[in-house]
């Protein structure tokens, strides 16, 4: 990727990927369980905007053809492989089995959203409720 004027390597680019980066890579320290939604979340959030790749989950960057933009899209689809790769590490196994066939990391993290962020609120007042009436 090259910087505006064509000469120097961009190394903001959400398309660069330094030499540390890898498919092995976990974005944060303790694996998403289920029930640590919101503290994995963050972390990576974290972890994703210092290595410029947050748009590949958040749906900025969109995901490329490689009909229409041959020439971008197998940089695309390696940086957003690599992401993918990140988030899928950053799981428990069995959450991250759940995930293997997903081609973009924007669709994983929209489906971990959808599965984990949801407020326990209801539950919590049902199960305060049945133990107040327990007798």
């Amino acid at each position: 990727i090259m910087a505006n004027d064509g000469n120097k390597f961009d190394s903001n680019s959400s398309y660069s990927l330094h030499h540390s980066d890898h498919l092995g890579m976990v974005l944060v320290s303790k694996s998403l369980d289920g029930e640590n939604y919101s503290t994995w979340h963050r972390a990576a959030t974290i972890s994703l905007n210092e290595k410029s790749k947050f748009g590949f989950v958040d749906g900025t960057l969109k995901a490329l053809s490689a009909k229409t933009k041959l020439e971008h899209y197998a940089t695309w689809k390696k940086c957003n492989d690599m992401v993918l790769s990140w988030i899928l590490n950053s799981l428990t196994p069995d959450i991250a089995d759940t995930f293997i066939f997903y081609g973009t990391a924007h669709e994983v993290w929209e489906d971990l959203q959808n599965r984990f962020f949801q407020s326990n609120a209801p539950l919590i007042f049902q199960i305060e409720r049945e133990i107040a009436c327990l007798t």
